[in-house]
């Protein structure tokens, strides 16, 4: 390495490549831009720009093509899931990721989201969960918190009624399909440290052949909620936290197994029609 000479100026830290020297239009205090930079920043340190497709959602997400340097698709409205398999299935050496909110995940496209995790689709999910619809004007979504004020809430999410919110990362925990399922948020730069760690080992499982993966963040939306983006985070850590808990909710590959499919093999170990074989080395042993 060149010796830096004295006085010269050092980068350390810049746009990454795979993002767009664009301004983006997404609201002040908007957590959008930080997790878009981690997915750009792990594209570039993987190498895969040139084979990467990525699917943006129907939502505050919905300009993503716009500020990506890879190859981008515009799904339908909760359909990004099934878009994705699609572009995979036709192009398995390509990386294929989705990038939705909550509205569009967890409302609209949660028959996608829950088929392509427990069919094992080779895609990559990210999931921003800030418990609100945000770009249509802040009205009750899937993951809203219980007495949570909303604009078709007013009194607050009433359970009785409404229901409870989805637990996405905890519902996706119960299928046999996905490699890996984690949350994570990133109101602090540690935080952004591990959602970045997550999202690469996210992409790659990918790359690697291991199966389906997920990264939930948990998020804010300041404009919505009404709040400065630093009560947005306090909000967020006092309220959110406590009802979405960051963790690791699958990992096949640090439960020993090598795949989704070899893990899923061994949870369903004792049942004799899904072991054919099983029966059949038994029969050879009675004989």
């Amino acid at each position: 390495m060149a010796e830096q000479k004295q006085g010269e100026g050092r980068v350390v830290f810049s746009r990454p490549k795979s993002l767009l020297p664009v301004v983006t239009n997404y609201c002040p205090g908007c957590p959008h831009g930080i997790v878009h930079r981690l997915v750009a920043e792990v594209i570039d340190e993987l190498d895969i720009e040139g084979r990467t497709v990525g699917v943006a959602p129907v939502g505050c997400a919905v300009t993503a093509p716009d500020f990506f340097g890879c190859d981008m698709i515009e799904a339908a409205h909760g359909r990004a899931p099934a878009v994705a398999t699609g572009v995979k299935r036709v192009l398995p050496d390509n990386v294929v990721f989705a990038y939705q909110g909550d509205g569009d995940l967890a409302s609209i496209g949660m028959a996608e989201t829950v088929h392509a995790a427990t069919r094992g689709e080779h895609i990559t999910v990210i999931f921003i969960n800030n418990a609100i619809y945000g770009m249509t004007g802040g009205q009750m979504a899937p993951t809203s918190l219980p007495n949570q004020v909303t604009q078709t809430s007013p009194y607050g999410r009433d359970v009785s009624t409404a229901g409870y919110p989805v637990r996405v990362c905890e519902l996706l925990s119960s299928l046999d399909g996905p490699a890996y399922l984690e949350r994570v948020t990133v109101d602090t730069p540690k935080h952004v440290r591990q959602a970045k760690r997550a999202i690469k080992k996210a992409f790659q499982n990918q790359i690697d052949g291991i199966g389906y993966s997920m990264v939930e963040v948990v998020s804010t939306c300041p404009t919505n909620w009404g709040l400065t983006p630093q009560d947005s985070f306090a909000w967020m850590r006092e309220n959110m936290l406590p009802y979405y808990p960051l963790g690791v909710y699958r990992d096949v590959v640090a439960d020993g197994f090598a795949d989704a499919a070899q893990a899923a093999a061994a949870r369903n170990a004792d049942c004799p029609v899904a072991h054919p074989e099983k029966r059949a080395e038994g029969k050879e042993g009675a004989r």
